[in-house]
């Protein structure tokens, strides 16, 4: 039986191929072990992402990253396994909090592992690049790596999400359902994943300021008071 296999990182194996049923079944029993390995996939994989992410500014700032990314990850799953777990029977998906918690847990997990194996590449980007300067930032170099890494992130979030529809569809038995619900779930995720990564800037970091963990105003406002004010500075050269 499945839920007899036993536990080690082949798993994340039959994540990423998308063996819809054992998923299905590990979703519905709870392992501490399994959940313990999935927590360090998530930690090792952003991490490492989040260190190549950063070191193009400082190797403090890639640590800063290092830690942050992974913390984004697990604040985002747990904050849309509550809300989540509540929106999911009103969409017609009767799943217990367990399984929502397990369910967006191993999307992420596949994320991070995606992540993971890039960061060498994006490493070797970062390695290969002019240092960073206000020139830099302002110019072509920044913006070529800003799209790498949106690309990246683009990637292992809509294959963690492929992956999501077919457990939801597993799940509930139906792919009008699972399609239903996985778009409540993006909803939540990009509306709390968003804030927390505005609260946790910076990333890539900034040659005119100084490296730290938090900016000053980190509390002050949220994501989507700036994008308000973008649209309006973008609308303001119309008149």
């Amino acid at each position: 039986m499945y839920a007899l296999d036993e536990l080690n990182p082949r798993e994340i194996s039959v994540l990423l191929c998308g063996e819809p049923e054992r998923i299905a079944a590990w979703a519905g029993q709870w392992s501490a072990r399994r959940l313990a390995l999935h927590v360090v996939v998530i930690i090792v994989g952003a991490g490492l992402y989040g260190a190549a992410m950063g070191w193009w500014r400082d190797p403090q700032q890639a640590l800063f990253t290092a830690v942050k990314f992974p913390l984004i990850i697990l604040f985002t799953t747990g904050g849309n396994a509550l809300l989540n777990a509540m929106l999911a029977p009103l969409l017609g998906l009767n799943i217990p909090f367990r399984q929502s918690f397990s369910a967006i847990l191993m999307s992420f997990v596949i994320a991070a592992a995606i992540l993971g194996a890039f960061s060498p590449l994006l490493a070797f980007m970062v390695w290969n690049a002019p240092s960073m300067s206000p020139e830099a930032v302002s110019g072509s170099t920044y913006s070529f790596i800003k799209l790498t890494h949106v690309a990246v992130i683009a990637f292992a979030g809509i294959t963690g999400n492929v992956r999501l529809f077919q457990l939801l569809a597993q799940l509930g038995g139906s792919r009008t359902v699972a399609r239903r619900v996985l778009f409540a779930w993006l909803a939540v995720n990009l509306f709390l994943g968003s804030q927390l990564s505005w609260t946790l800037r910076p990333f890539i970091g900034s040659p005119l300021l100084p490296v730290e963990f938090f900016r000053a105003a980190a509390l002050h406002g949220n994501f989507y008071e700036n994008i308000f004010h973008s649209l309006l500075q973008i609308f303001q050269q119309f008149d």
